[in-house]
């Protein structure tokens, strides 16, 4: 049996997360945890994805709630670095698609 372990990194602007807390009541914190989802989607954002990459994440939360989380990623001393940059809960068709994906 092979196991890989990875520890993930992240990073947010404490001021982009206060204002998301207060727009969609969702913590960067909790957003954090819907990478460990192993069942969660990520795909790219192709709608804001003009100047860098971006990607949006469709996981559950440590608190149970299925999220839709945009990110980046970035390269910083040699480490991948995922920086959130908003988190919502997911609407309607996100948790059909969440729901409906295949399991690994």
């Amino acid at each position: 049996m092979n196991s890989v372990y990875t520890k993930l990194v992240f990073e947010w602007d404490p001021g982009k997360a206060a204002a998301n807390l207060s727009k969609h009541g969702v913590s960067f914190d909790e957003a954090r945890s819907a990478f460990a989802d192993t069942q969660g989607l990520d795909g790219p954002d192709i709608k804001h994805s003009s100047v860098e990459a971006r990607f949006l994440r469709i996981g559950m939360s440590a608190l149970g709630r299925i999220l839709t989380i945009t990110y980046t990623v970035r390269r910083k001393d040699n480490v991948e670095v995922i920086r959130i940059i908003s988190a919502r809960q997911a609407g309607r068709k996100e948790k059909t698609a969440y729901r409906q994906a295949p399991q690994n």
